[in-house]
C-alpha cells in the first residue's frame, strides 16, 4: 500500500487538500511537458536593434583598447629613455612638435616619436617648447625631455677675455669660439676698448653681438671708474687714463702692488720723467699680435724708435697697449700715495720699489745677482760649466748710468 499522499496513479492531491481520485480517462491522458520558449518580439528582431547592440559592443571594445593604449602610452612617456649617455639637442626657431619628435627618435633619445608627440599634445604643451640647445641627461624620459624643452634652459657657453690681451688677441678668441655664428667685424676696434670679462651665451649668438657687448661693457666700466678718480690725478683725459691703465696691466698681475705701480708712473709723469716701461717697447715692436713667447727683450730694443717706446718718448704712448681690467683702471684712478719713482722685479713674481735712483740701483744689483745665481744653477743642472749669455744682452731695466730721468721704472716687466 502506497502511503505517500503525493504518489498514486489514480489520485491527485490538491494544494494542502485531500487526495482526489482520477478517472480512468484522466489517468490515461498525457500531461503537459515543458512549454516552448516564447517567440522574440518583432522589435527585438529589428536591424536597428541589432546594429545598436553591435555598435555598443564595439564602443566598449574601443574604450577598453583606448584605455589600455593610453595606459601603456603614458607608461612609455614617463619611463626612462633609451639613451645611456645623453646628448645635446638643438631646436631651431619655428620647429614643430612632429619634427622634434622625429629627430629625437632618429638620434635614439626617445623610443617612439608618436608617443612623444601625443604626450606633448595631450598635456597641452605643443606650443610651449622653446628654441635652443639643450643638454639631455642619460636615460631622460620623454616627459623629462618635454619639461626641459618647456623650461628654455639652453646650454650656456663661455667666452673669456683675460686682462692684458690686445684687441687683436681678444678678437681672435671671439673668432675661434665655434658656438658663435656670423662674421667678425670688418675693422678692429681701437686698442683698449674691449672688456676683460667672461660672457655667457647660447649657441647661435653672433660674433658681432659678442664684440658689441664687450665694447659697450668696457665703455661703461671706464666711464664709471674715471668718474670716481682722485681729484689730483695728473692725467689730461679719459683716453690717457685707459692708456696708462693698460701699461699698469702689463707691468704686474699682482693685486697687492697694482696701485703702487700706478703711483710710480703717475709720479714720473708729474715730474716729466720718461715712463721707461718694457711692455711699451714690446707693443711698439710687435703691435697687437704680441711678442713671440721665445723672444726676449734685448738691450738694443730700448734704442729702437717707435711711437710706443717710452724709453725714447716723453709722456704716454699714442694709444693703449692692451685691454686693462677693472683692477688696473681703479689702480690708476686712485693710486697709492708714495714717492716711488722706480721698481724692478724681485725674482719671486713681484717687484721692489724705490724713491731714489741710488736705492733703485741697489735693488737692480740684487736682482741681477739673483738672476746670475739662478742661471748658474740651471747651467749646472744641465751639465754646462757656465750659463750661456743671451745675444745682445737681455734688457732688465737696470741700466741707470745716465742719471735719474733715464732710470728704468719698469724693470724686468711682465710681458
Amino acid at each position: 500500500m502506497n502511503t505517500n499522499p503525493s504518489d498514486g496513479e489514480f489520485g491527485r492531491q490538491g494544494a494542502k487538500g485531500p487526495i482526489v481520485p482520477k478517472t480512468a480517462a484522466e489517468a490515461l491522458r498525457p500531461e503537459a511537458g515543458t512549454p516552448p520558449p516564447s517567440k522574440r518580439s518583432r522589435a527585438s528582431r529589428s536591424q536597428v536593434v541589432v546594429f545598436l547592440n553591435f555598435f555598443l559592443s564595439l564602443v566598449i571594445l574601443v574604450v577598453l583598447a583606448s584605455g589600455a593604449a593610453l595606459y601603456f602610452g603614458m607608461q612609455a612617456f614617463i619611463e626612462p629613455g633609451p639613451s645611456a649617455n645623453g646628448d645635446t639637442f638643438m631646436i631651431k626657431p619655428n620647429t614643430g612638435v612632429q619634427e622634434i619628435a622625429d629627430q629625437l627618435e632618429r638620434r635614439s633619445l626617445i623610443s617612439d616619436a608618436r608617443i612623444f608627440r601625443l604626450g606633448v599634445r595631450a598635456t597641452g604643451n605643443e606650443s610651449a617648447l622653446k628654441a635652443g640647445e639643450y643638454a639631455i641627461k642619460p636615460r631622460a624620459s620623454m616627459r623629462d625631455i618635454m619639461e626641459l624643452f618647456k623650461s628654455g634652459k639652453s646650454v650656456m657657453y663661455s667666452l673669456t677675455i683675460p686682462e692684458g690681451l690686445t684687441v687683436e688677441q681678444a678678437l681672435q678668441r671671439v673668432a675661434d669660439q665655434e658656438a658663435l655664428t656670423g662674421d667678425m667685424p670688418a675693422t678692429l676696434p681701437r686698442e683698449g676698448s674691449i672688456a676683460t670679462d667672461t660672457l655667457r651665451f647660447t649657441r647661435g649668438a653672433t660674433r658681432q653681438q659678442m664684440v658689441d657687448k664687450l665694447i659697450a661693457d668696457q665703455k661703461k666700466l671706464v666711464e664709471d671708474v674715471w668718474s670716481h678718480r682722485a681729484p689730483d690725478l695728473p692725467i689730461a683725459n679719459i683716453d690717457d687714463f685707459v692708456t696708462l691703465a693698460s701699461i699698469v696691466e702689463k707691468e704686474t698681475g699682482r693685486s697687492d702692488e697694482r696701485s703702487r705701480v700706478a703711483a710710480v708712473f703717475l709720479n714720473r709723469l708729474a715730474k716729466g720723467m720718461r715712463l721707461q716701461s718694457d711692455p711699451t717697447i714690446i707693443y711698439g715692436l710687435f703691435g697687437g699680435k704680441g711678442k713671440p713667447a721665445d723672444r726676449p727683450i734685448y738691450q738694443s730694443d730700448l734704442d729702437k724708435q717707435t711711437p710706443y717706446n717710452t724709453y725714447m718718448i716723453k709722456g704716454l704712448p699714442p694709444t693703449p697697449i692692451a685691454n686693462p681690467g677693472r683692477a688696473a683702471l681703479e689702480a690708476v684712478a686712485n693710486p697709492s700715495k708714495t714717492d716711488d719713482l722706480y721698481f724692478v722685479a724681485d725674482g719671486n713674481g713681484g717687484h721692489v720699489f724705490a724713491a731714489t735712483l741710488e736705492e733703485h740701483n741697489q735693488n737692480v744689483a740684487r736682482y741681477r745677482a739673483l738672476q746670475k745665481k739662478q742661471a748658474d744653477a740651471a747651467a749646472k743642472a744641465s751639465g754646462q760649466t757656465t750659463a750661456p749669455a743671451a745675444p745682445d744682452g737681455n734688457a732688465d731695466g737696470g741700466n741707470n748710468s745716465d742719471g735719474g730721468e733715464n732710470g728704468d721704472a719698469g724693470g724686468d716687466a711682465a710681458q
